[in-house]
C-alpha cells in the first residue's frame, strides 16, 4: 500500500512528483534560480526544472543540486 507524501499549500508542489527532488531540495533550487533569475516567474522555473528533469531520462535522480541549478539555467 503506497500513501502520498504530505504536501503543503504551496502552489508548486502540486508539479513536483515524490521522486523528483524532496521538497527541501526542491525549495534550496528555486531559491537559487530565483536569485540568479530574478525576472523568471515561479511558474517558468518550475517549467525549466521539468525540462531539465525530461532531458534526464525523466528523473533528477543522480544530479547534483548545483548541476539541476546549472541546466535549469541554461533553459532560462
Amino acid at each position: 500500500q503506497k500513501t502520498s507524501p504530505p504536501f503543503s499549500t504551496n502552489s508548486y508542489d502540486a508539479y513536483i512528483s515524490p521522486d523528483t527532488l524532496n521538497l527541501s531540495s526542491f525549495t534550496k533550487v528555486m531559491k537559487k534560480l530565483q536569485e540568479i533569475h530574478p525576472g523568471a516567474s515561479r511558474d517558468k522555473i518550475v517549467a525549466a526544472l521539468l525540462e531539465v528533469r525530461k532531458n534526464n531520462k525523466g528523473t533528477l535522480s543522480g544530479l547534483s543540486l548545483s548541476s539541476i541549478v546549472e541546466r535549469a539555467s541554461v533553459i532560462l
